[in-house]
């Protein structure tokens, strides 16, 4: 009985062995594994700076706060960058365009409502995982950065409705008075 645990413990072994393949760092893991070394070492010798008073991380908090409040009303402006005619003058770039009412601040066109990527794991010959890009729950993919901003404007009848504006392109729920 002890000779055959024996042999099949070796065969298991063997197996075992033999099943596994010869692992080799490419040359960007090699990279890596140095360049953590490096900053381990700058880290023991330099450490972290002496914050002591956090002032920065405070005023983002309140920054945060602020910006939570349901009932903070802004006023939304457009910069005029490309000198214009307007009402027999030109206004030179840096004239800024009073467009409404506004609640809270803008939010730059390429936020997104989930995370713009998911972990997927792979089985094939060996597992592994992979990062993809996630659909936001509308099933569209958002760009990583875009230069529109969406606003929530009060419209000329006092309904808060969202408004897309881009440097170049404003696009309204409503008709803007002229001028």
């Amino acid at each position: 009985m002890k000779n055959t645990i024996l042999i099949l413990s070796v065969i298991c072994s063997f197996l075992l062995v033999a099943g596994c393949e010869t692992y080799q760092a490419s040359s960007d893991q090699k990279q890596s594994e140095q360049q953590e070394r490096i900053l381990q070492e700058g880290t023991s010798q330099v450490g972290m700076p002496a914050i002591k008073n956090f002032r920065e991380r405070k005023i983002v908090k309140q920054l945060l706060e602020m910006r939570d409040q349901s009932n903070l009303v802004t006023y939304s402006y457009v910069e005029n960058t490309i000198p214009t005619v307007v009402r027999g003058y030109t206004a030179l770039g840096g004239k800024f365009t009073y467009l409404g009412v506004t609640i809270g601040y803008g939010t730059t066109y390429a936020t997104q409502f989930t995370s713009p990527q998911k972990v997927v794991y792979v089985r094939s010959t060996s597992t592994y995982s992979q990062v993809l890009p996630q659909a936001d729950p509308n099933g569209l993919f958002s760009p990583a950065s875009a230069e529109g901003t969406w606003i929530m404007m009060k419209d000329p009848d006092g309904n808060v409705t969202p408004q897309y504006i881009e440097p170049k392109i404003a696009t309204f729920t409503y008709k803007l008075p002229m001028d």
